[in-house]
């Protein structure tokens, strides 16, 4: 399976199969907010942020499919990414589940992104913060947006973990070999 996994990995297609999956879950944000009228609030900011770090993985990993050092950096920041994603997900689900209770909570109304990577001011239709914490208006099979996130972000996360583990077996040089 590793050796699969890596031959697989030596391919620019794996790689752009990656960020065409990151950039289909930046679409359908954006399709909530801009067609359905679901507004972001700062958790969903920053997990889009993160599926533009796999999407950016996925065209790093697709430059450089047979460089080793490419394909860790690329792996790396996939896996960073997710990680970060599933992070931010997990805690918006808290935030939900805490105001479903009778709690009260808050979370920022504006991003706050590092000064080198201002994705709110320089893409603002896409990463501004428009909407508040907590509510669950939209559900399928009865999870949340939030919930759908943290299984999507956790999925890209166990899969990094395995492409990264799957760098350390040697590829068979005789195809014909068992």
């Amino acid at each position: 399976m590793f050796q699969a996994l890596k031959s697989l990995s030596l391919k620019r297609w794996p790689w752009l199969l990656l960020a065409f999956t990151a950039l289909l879950f930046e679409a359908s944000g954006l399709y909530f907010q801009y067609v359905l009228n679901f507004q972001p609030c700062i958790k969903c900011i920053y997990i889009r942020a993160a599926f533009l770090g796999i999407l950016v993985a996925g065209l790093i990993g697709a430059f450089a499919p047979r460089h080793p050092l490419g394909r860790f950096v690329a792996n790396l920041a996939w896996l960073c990414a997710a990680l970060y994603g599933f992070w931010q997900a997990q805690e918006l689900v808290a935030i939900e589940q805490t105001l479903a209770s009778g709690g009260f909570t808050t979370c920022a109304l504006f991003a706050d992104f590092p000064s080198w990577l201002a994705l709110d001011r320089w893409f603002p239709a896409v990463f501004e913060v428009t909407g508040t914490c907590g509510g669950v208006s939209w559900q399928f099979a009865s999870l949340s947006m939030a919930q759908w996130s943290k299984i999507i972000m956790l999925s890209y996360s166990v899969v990094s973990v395995v492409v990264l583990a799957s760098q350390f077996s040697r590829l068979n040089k005789n195809p014909y070999r068992d």
